[in-house]
């Protein structure tokens, strides 16, 4: 299917998630996330005085701030492809908020955003000289999400709902999203996100997936916190509890499993100079060949190549000059499929 030709009616994606704003940082070293006793490639949350040591101790280094948040990058990235995509989340009613909101809007995104009087969540991330990052989230008004607060009707004329694993220590809207999302006949979607999240949260992760999750995506880590396997064994534990499952290997690519089927799909050469958003970005890439009822290999191969495009660059978004090249190629791929 042409994407140009795809019918945008029936494919349009819901991401819910944190609403933050990234504030990235390069480090020289590593030297830094030892003193602040950081584990690289971890994501932590903060509170405010943790948001202000690791302020002051970056203070020299130069920064670059871009809305961000792990399914908010994911419902970015397709809206630039061309699909109907909303977002749901909280902001704050402050400086912070009104920057994310502006920048959703900006990217195609339809911002469905509740807001609160505290501060808007930020995530200070901090650069590796290899491309890792390591995630300081401060939630603030992100974390007042609740069951309370969603509507059936958020929902409707949505075929895929998206979440990501960091709203995972809100069980009861988890629960009752997921509730809402398949009462409307929504295809549910869940990014593990963070290996940390999935062991503190091993118990209801292993609960809440079977039967109501339908595509799990994981990295190595993830899938190793969920199952304790390596990512092939995983995989195979992963797809008896979804019926999609996925688990990426890095630049090697992934392994996704629908039924006895498992498929390789390999991945893409790319300069990386940041990993920050290479998963959601991954998820997006599958999500729009999913809802273009694309072959899973395909969707795979759309997931690898936007991710080996957005590690080239700082930041979890791909640059606005390069998506025309994307979409001609994606065209490319699927009329030659």
């Amino acid at each position: 299917m042409n994407h140009k030709t795809a019918n945008k009616m029936s494919n349009k994606i819901l991401g819910m998630g944190n609403a933050l704003v990234d504030i990235l940082t390069v480090l020289e070293s590593d030297e830094l996330l030892g003193k602040l006793q950081l584990p690289k490639g971890s994501m932590q949350l903060i509170d405010r005085m943790m948001m202000g040591k690791i302020s002051d101790h970056t203070t020299a280094y130069p920064k670059n701030m871009v809305a961000g948040g792990s399914a908010s990058n994911t419902i970015n990235a397709i809206a630039r492809l061309g699909l109907h995509a909303g977002f749901v989340g909280k902001i704050g009613s402050d400086d912070i908020g009104k920057f994310y909101e502006t920048d959703a809007r900006n990217n195609g995104v339809n911002p469905l955003l509740l807001t609160s009087q505290n501060d808007s969540g930020r995530c200070l991330v901090m650069i590796s000289a290899d491309g890792e990052r390591t995630l300081c989230t401060f939630l603030g008004a992100s974390a007042e999400m609740q069951a309370a607060d969603l509507t059936s009707e958020l929902f409707e004329g949505y075929r895929i709902f998206h979440i990501e694993g960091y709203l995972m220590q809100n069980y009861d809207l988890i629960r009752t999203a997921i509730t809402m999302a398949k009462a409307a006949g929504l295809t549910v979607s869940l990014d593990l996100a963070s290996f940390n999240v999935v062991e503190a949260n091993l118990d209801f992760l292993r609960e809440i997936i079977p039967g109501n999750v339908d595509i799990v995506f994981a990295n190595e880590e993830e899938a190793k916190a969920l199952t304790g396997k390596e990512p092939e064994a995983a995989l195979h534990e992963l797809a008896e509890l979804c019926a999609v499952a996925i688990v990426k290997i890095g630049k090697e690519g992934s392994f996704i499993k629908h039924g006895n089927d498992v498929i390789k799909v390999s991945g893409f050469e790319a300069k990386c100079v940041d990993t920050t958003g290479a998963g959601d970005i991954y998820a997006s890439g599958f999500l729009y060949g999913f809802a273009n009822d694309l072959p899973l290999e395909m969707s795979g191969k759309i997931g690898s190549y936007l991710a080996a495009k957005v590690v080239e660059e700082i930041g979890p978004k791909i640059s606005h000059e390069r998506w025309p090249g994307i979409i001609e190629w994606i065209d490319q791929l699927t009329h030659v499929g």
